[in-house]
């Protein structure tokens, strides 16, 4: 009934973040089978109905009893639910996941939230189980079967029943990688630490002023926070102009995001001349193992990628997208998404290894729900939260989530108001924005297919 987690999955358990999904829904929902649609998709996926606990020195995923397992929550509500679900925590020692369904009185408006714990999962996985509900929530609907049916007929849907020996657990991303020469990947981590030594990053001060210490009579008070997030969103139009600017320009959107988020990083620093700056660029490893691991099977399998570059207050984006662009595409080609999968325990030795003055996430296209007749999805959103922030460091990386869900490219700058304000965060967001237009609107028109000369 137990499965010990690797050293890498037990770099997430201090930092209680999880992934947040939220579905913004129109029509009638039928609460009996989206219950008992979430309720098939926990039982064919452990690690949804598991806890954290201690194991020897590390931790180890225990199986909750029937009585304990996560159950869809649903409840009356308006605009505020995203935000309170947003900054509501996974409970220590409590279920890994959370389904909640959030009604308006009318009962034609709902709000779909789904939060698992980061150390079960990343974002391919928690897309992937969130419309893994709606799936089984159609067959119940229109289909007259039950959603146990549906996942037994998907051999992509989760790992499975329980046997008679316990729950078939999925296997760390750690254990799936190619075998290494341990020395190889010493003289990895001696380059990346003496890389971060010698390229130390900048990081945008806090706008909202620092807690001071103790409690003297200059002690300013606690400052109260709360998770916020500002969101940057492109029409179809504009995405595919920035797509198009990305395609003849030989780069990814990836690095014309960085690029913008960069940018604007810079125009926080003082002064006009070259600061150094980082980029973390978490890299997916799913379709980089063999054989490629599906996005169904509840584990993170994602590392990252860092990057120092110098940059001006007059830097030209495009610039700074190549740079981007072609060291993340070496990283991967020389395969050292690998080694960096094997140093991440290392990282609580090292902050370092991970300290970026902007982290940029690359989600790229993702499906959204398949939704039966007379349900509409008018936004589909996914953010990262965590627990643990701290307003006395007086600065921080800027995060960046990115995903393009029906065409549309969203980007969610997720804060926390002790550290960032919400005029801030709007800035920070508008100047993005700003940038991100500037380069689709300078794209050039696709040549014309030769039937149509």
């Amino acid at each position: 009934m137990h499965r010990t987690l690797c050293p890498v999955e037990t770099l997430y358990v201090g930092q209680r973040s999880r992934a947040v999904l939220s579905c913004d829904l129109r029509g009638r929902i039928d609460v009996g089978a989206l219950s008992a649609a979430f309720d098939a998709v926990t039982q064919a996926n452990p690690t949804l109905r598991a806890r954290i606990v201690p194991d020897g020195e590390g931790f180890a995923l225990h199986l909750l009893g029937e009585e304990e397992r996560p159950r869809l929550i649903t409840r009356t509500g308006g605009e505020e639910a995203h935000a309170a679900e947003l900054n509501t925590p996974l409970p220590i020692g409590g279920p890994l996941s959370r389904a909640v369904l959030v009604s308006a009185p009318e009962g034609d408006r709902h709000l779909f939230v789904l939060v698992v714990d980061h150390v079960v999962t990343d974002g391919h996985s928690s897309i992937a189980v969130h419309n893994a509900v709606w799936d089984h929530y159609r067959v119940l609907v229109e289909g007259g079967g039950s959603a146990q049916e549906a996942i037994a007929a998907d051999p992509a849907a989760g790992v499975g029943e329980d046997s008679g020996d316990g729950p078939d657990w999925p296997q760390p991303v750690s254990r799936l990688l190619p075998d290494a020469d341990p020395g190889v990947t010493a003289a990895y981590l001696e380059r990346r630490v003496e890389q971060a030594r010698r390229h130390p990053v900048e990081l945008v001060p806090y706008d909202v002023p620092r807690p001071a210490a103790g409690a003297g009579p200059d002690a300013e008070p606690a400052v109260d926070g709360r998770i916020d997030v500002c969101r940057l969103t492109l029409d179809k139009e504009r995405t595919t102009r920035l797509r198009q600017t990305a395609r003849q320009a030989g780069v990814s959107v990836h690095s014309l995001i960085a690029a913008a988020m960069l940018t604007t990083a810079r125009r926080r620093l003082e002064g006009d001349g070259p600061r150094t700056l980082g980029c973390l660029s978490p890299v997916d490893l799913r379709s980089r193992l063999s054989p490629p691991l599906p996005a169904t099977v509840m584990v993170p399998a994602v590392t990252t990628h860092l990057q120092t570059l110098d940059v001006a207050g007059d830097a030209d984006p495009m610039a700074l997208a190549r740079t981007v662009h072609t060291r993340l595409r070496d990283f991967i080609a020389r395969a050292d998404h690998h080694h960096e999968m094997r140093i991440t325990p290392e990282i609580l030795r090292n902050p370092a290894l991970q300290l970026a003055t902007v982290v940029v996430t690359n989600m790229g296209v993702v499906p959204g729900p398949r939704l039966p007749a007379g349900v509409h999805a008018a936004d589909v959103r996914l953010m990262p939260a965590r627990e643990n922030y701290f307003p006395q460091a007086g600065r921080s990386p800027v995060l960046g989530c990115v995903v393009s869900f029906e065409g549309r490219l969203a980007i969610e700058f997720p804060h926390f108001t002790a550290c960032f304000s919400p005029s801030f965060m709007r800035a920070f967001r508008d100047d993005v924005l700003a940038g991100l237009l500037a380069l689709a609107d300078a794209s050039e028109p696709l040549p014309a297919p030769a039937s149509a000369r």
